[in-house]
C-alpha cells in the first residue's frame, strides 16, 4: 500500500523524535505498519545517518486486534535480532515509544532498519510497456526487468539464507524485495515469518493471493494459524521469476479472484501451466518446479538446490558459497539516488542489477562480512569465502571445492564491525564438535605450517 495512495496506518508528524532519530517524509504504509524515512539527530557508533522507521500500530484496538499485532510484532524483531544476513535487511535497533500525550504512537514499537532506495514493487511499476502489434492480441505487453536474472538470483539467495537458518517468509512479493543504494537485494517484511519446527510451522491466515501457493489458499486455519513450509516461499520466488522475466504473472485473470480461480483449476488438474512464451529457455524448467502444484511435488526443489541452478541460469560463475552478485563499479550511485525519476534504459545502463566484476587479488578479494580461506600465504592462491558458516567445507551446502585435495594456508576475518558474532571458530572435523582455533574480527593470518592447517568446518561466535 503506497503511503501517498492511502492514509498511513500510523500517522507520525514529520521532525517527531524517536530516541536519536528525527521522523522525515512516508515511504510506505501497509496494514501492519508504516515505514518513514529518518536522520540520526544524535550520531552514534553504530548507527548510521539515515535509516527507515518502521512504526508498528498500536493505541486505540481492540483486545484481539492487540493480540494479533504483537504476535506480528515479535515475529519480525525475533527473526532481524537472530538472522544477520547479506540478503536480509538489517535492523539497528528497536525502540518503544513513550508518549501519553499522543495516543495513537504511545507504546507503538519502532525498528530501526536500513534505508532502501526502493521495492522491486515499484521497479515493476516504473517498467514501460511496449506494442505488441499483433491483430487479436493485447495492444501492450509488460516489458521484463532489465538485469532481471541477477535480480532473481539474489532473491534466491535471500531465501536460501531463511532457510538455511530455519525459518520460512510467509510472504514473498515484490513489496518486500527492497533494492538498496548499491544496486544489492535484501528481503524485508518478516511479520509472517514463522521458525519451523521439523519439517513445518505456523503463521497467521495473512497472505497475498497472486503468490500464495494452492495448498494454503483453502487451508484450514487452527488456533496457532495454518500450517506452512518453505515450499510455500518456494512457489512465490517462481511467481516472483516469472513476473521478473518476463513483467507478466503465469497465472491469466483480470484481477486476484480470476487468478486465484485459475490456480486452483490448475492445482486440480483442470487446466495445465502454461508460461509466457517471453520466458527465457534457461529458467522455464526452474518456474515449472516451483509452480509445482502441490507441497510433496516442490519438497525436492529446496532453496539450497535452486540457488545453483538460478546461478547457472543467471549467467554467473559457479562459486564455492552462495553468491553475492554485485553491480559493475561506475556512476550507479547517483543514479540511484533519483530511482523514482530515471528511466529502466538508465537502470539498465547504470548496472543496477549487473553481474560481479571479476575480483580483486590477495585479501582484498574477501567481501566485508566475510571469512576468507586461501590456498597460499598472504591470501594468494585460490580462495574459499562464507558470510554464514557451513558444517562441513567438502559435504555440507555450501561447499570448499579445493578443501578435498589442498589445505588452507591464510585466512582472513573480514566480518562486519559492530556484528555481534563478528569471530570465527576453526573446527577439524564436520559439524562443529571441537574447537581447535579461532579467527578474530578483522584477523588476517598466515598458517605456521607449511603444508597447511587441517580445517573441516567453522562457525561465527560472539568472541574467541
Amino acid at each position: 500500500m503506497s503511503a501517498t495512495s492511502s492514509p498511513h496506518t500510523v500517522q507520525v508528524p514529520r521532525g517527531y523524535r524517536v530516541g536519536a532519530w528525527e521522523v522525515r517524509e512516508p515511504i510506505a504504509s501497509g496494514a501492519f505498519g508504516s515505514v518513514y524515512a529518518a536522520r540520526c539527530a544524535e550520531p552514534a557508533e553504530g548507527l548510521p545517518a539515515e535509516a527507515a522507521l518502521k512504526f508498528l500500530p498500536t493505541g486505540t484496538r481492540t483486545p484481539r486486534q492487540l493480540h494479533h499485532l504483537r504476535e506480528l510484532t515479535e515475529r519480525e524483531t525475533e527473526l532481524l535480532r537472530r538472522l544477520q544476513r547479506p540478503r536480509l535487511v538489517r535492523m539497528y535497533e528497536t525502540l518503544t515509544v513513550d508518549d501519553p500525550a499522543h495516543p495513537g504512537l504511545d507504546g507503538a514499537t519502532v525498528l530501526v532498519l536500513e534505508r532502501a532506495e526502493g521495492s522491486l514493487d515499484q521497479l515493476l511499476d516504473q517498467v514501460p510497456t511496449r506494442s505488441r502489434g499483433r491483430g487479436d492480441a493485447p495492444a501492450d505487453r509488460a516489458v521484463a526487468v532489465p538485469g532481471g536474472p541477477s535480480l532473481v538470483a539474489q532473491i534466491c539467495e535471500g531465501v536460501a539464507h531463511l532457510h538455511h537458518a530455519g525459518w520460512v517468509h510467509g510472504d514473498l512479493k515484490p513489496a518486500n524485495v527492497l533494492l538498496m543504494a548499491d544496486g544489492s537485494v535484501r528481503l524485508a517484511d518478516f511479520n509472517l515469518a514463522a521458525e519451523l519446527n521439523g519439517t513445518h510451522a505456523y503463521s497467521p491466515a495473512f497472505t497475498t493471493a497472486d503468490y500464495t501457493p494452492p495448498e494454503l489458499l483453502w487451508a484450514e486455519v487452527g488456533e496457532r494459524g495454518h500450517v506452512t513450509r518453505p515450499t510455500a516461499d518456494i512457489w512465490a520466488f517462481g511467481i516472483i521469476t516469472h513476473l521478473v522475466l518476463t513483467g507478466s504473472l503465469p497465472f491469466p485473470g483480470a484481477n486476484p479472484v480470476a487468478r486465484r480461480e485459475a490456480v486452483q483449476r490448475y492445482a486440480k488438474g483442470r487446466e495445465e501451466l502454461r508460461l509466457s512464451p517471453e520466458l527465457p529457455d534457461a529458467w522455464r524448467q526452474i518456474v515449472i518446479d516451483c509452480l509445482a502444484p502441490t507441497h510433496t511435488d516442490r519438497a525436492p526443489h529446496s532453496a539450497q538446490a535452486l540457488l545453483r541452478r538460478v546461478e547457472a541460469a543467471a549467467g554467473a560463475a559457479r562459486s564455492p558459497r552462495l553468491p553475492r552478485l554485485k553491480p559493475r563499479r561506475g556512476p550507479h550511485p547517483a543514479v540511484l539516488g533519483a530511482l523514482a525519476a530515471v528511466t529502466v534504459l538508465s537502470l539498465a545502463t547504470a548496472g543496477l542489477f549487473a553481474l560481479r566484476e571479476p575480483a580483486a587479488q590477495g585479501y582484498a578479494r574477501c567481501d566485508q562480512g566475510d571469512v576468507c580461506f586461501f590456498t597460499e600465504p598472504d591470501g594468494q592462491g585460490e580462495m574459499c569465502a562464507w558470510y554464514e558458516y557451513d558444517d562441513d567445507w567438502i559435504g555440507g551446502i555450501v561447499t570448499c571445492d579445493w578443501a578435498k585435495t589442498t589445505r588452507p594456508r591464510s585466512a582472513f576475518n573480514n566480518g562486519y564491525t559492530g556484528d555481534p558474532h563478528a569471530d570465527v571458530e576453526l573446527f577439524r572435523e564436520a559439524n562443529r564438535k571441537k574447537p581447535f582455533g579461532c579467527l578474530q574480527e578483522l584477523q588476517k593470518i598466515n598458517f605456521p605450517d607449511p603444508g597447511g592447517l587441517v580445517i573441516r568446518s567453522h562457525e561465527w561466535v560472539s568472541t574467541c
